[in-house]
């Protein structure tokens, strides 16, 4: 019989712990988990220590249907999380002969000797079905004991994904509730002040609605549940309609649109291309524009100019660096215009600033100008937020993203 199902994620290993890894597999697992209407309702991370694995285990059963765990199917000591489910589910692990046999010739393929250690990646309990790993040595369980759910997955990520999707997803209980979000992204506009003109949204029990800050901006989640999609939709989509309406000057997008993906839209209907000249930000902002699907159609290229002799190579005049400082309104300009010209595009974008944590031309780090000059504009804005390098770059971009986009708004891409 279907049913609302519970679950949670353990994330085992010490490097998480330790800040060495980022966990991104939680992140997807959430993510895939809802999408099927299985409710997270915790997520952890325990270190390579069996006893607290093990108590993890244990509690997470008392309160979930369905426990994912990544991580700890290595073939060293510190890889316990075969032997923290073979004892919460009381039964012994053995050397599964069918495992150990695809586990050798995994290595006899790859012209590599197997260690003895490696044998333990073979074992199986037998309350356990074995996931088989076409990419790595470590066989995934899915264990099925007193009506709960157990998944052991590689800690790996592109191990962990192909084995969810492959092997995961099918066997997993079905759920009688769906889960239907849409995202609204926005630039422009802070999260206080944001919250404040939806508020009397973000008290509703349903749809729930949840605002965060993000680097591209403030996002606003809708969500619904139901016992079908669309009666899940028919809660959600009339709140989400309404917040559009209200915020409508500081959306650029929903779901899995991006800044980039927005600004490539504008210029795809109007048929225009745009061009970088970048210093502050190092290539940062060509990269994360090169990250969107489809933008080679709009976006003619970019060149880095972090040294005064490349801008002045590029067509910058040496008399205005000299007169102004290369961080100055002048010179960031004048690289807009040269990425028009250099690129032969409709739109150029430049960024020229202090990425730190030393001075430059009297200027403190996180000082920039940015330009964009375009068919009909020449528009250019101070920045003067301090922070890490990284910290600075990311904000510059940002920056430059969202004044971009909104010209492109205003003008109509004219």
């Amino acid at each position: 019989m279907n049913k609302t199902i519970v679950a949670e994620i353990i994330s085992v290993g010490t490097e998480l712990l330790l800040g060495e890894i980022i966990d991104t597999n939680a992140a997807f697992l959430a993510e895939r988990m809802r999408d099927r209407g299985i409710f997270v309702y915790r997520k952890s991370t325990v270190g390579d220590n069996i006893h607290r694995l093990t108590v993890a285990l244990k509690e997470a059963l008392q309160r979930a249907d369905l426990v994912i765990v990544g991580g700890g199917l290595g073939p060293t000591d510190d890889d316990m999380t075969r032997e923290a489910i073979a004892s919460v589910v009381g039964e012994e692990p053995y050397l599964d002969s069918k495992l150990l046999e695809s586990l050798r010739g995994m290595f006899a393929a790859r012209g590599r000797a197997m260690h003895e250690s490696n044998n333990k990646q073979a074992w199986l309990i037998k309350s356990a079905v074995a996931l088989p790993n076409p990419v790595g040595t470590a066989a995934g369980w899915f264990v099925s004991i007193d009506q709960k759910v157990i998944v052991a997955l590689p800690g790996p990520p592109h191990e962990l994904k192909k084995m969810w999707h492959e092997q995961v997803e099918s066997r997993l209980p079905v759920s009688d509730q769906f889960i239907y979000h849409r995202t609204i992204h926005t630039a422009g506009i802070g999260e206080s002040d944001l919250a404040s003109r939806i508020s009397q949204f973000t008290r509703l029990e349903s749809p729930g609605i949840g605002t965060y800050a993000r680097n591209s901006g403030v996002d606003i989640r809708v969500a619904a549940v139901a016992p079908t999609m669309a009666q899940a939709r028919a809660v959600a989509d009339p709140v989400l309609m309404e917040i559009a309406a209200i915020l409508s000057p500081w959306i650029f997008g929903y779901d899995d649109e991006t800044l980039v993906s927005a600004i490539m839209k504008k210029l795809l209907a109007a048929r225009q291309t745009f061009a970088c000249v970048e210093s502050v930000t190092g290539g940062s902002l060509a990269a994360e524009i090169t990250d969107c699907p489809g933008i080679s159609s709009c976006f003619a290229g970019s060149l880095t100019a972090y040294a005064n002799s490349v801008k002045i190579g590029a067509g910058v005049a040496e008399e205005l660096i000299r007169e102004h400082g290369a961080v100055s309104e002048p010179v960031a300009l004048a690289m807009a215009r040269v990425a028009r010209k250099m690129f032969n595009a409709d739109w150029g974008l430049s960024t020229t600033g202090v990425a730190g944590p030393d001075s430059l031309e009297g200027k403190v780090a996180g000082t920039a100008w940015i330009a964009v000059v375009g068919p009909n504009i020449e528009w250019s804005q101070l920045i003067d937020w301090p922070g890490s390098r990284q910290m600075i770059k990311n904000r510059i971009c940002r920056s430059v993203f969202q004044s971009f986009f909104k010209l492109l708004k205003e003008e109509k891409c004219r």
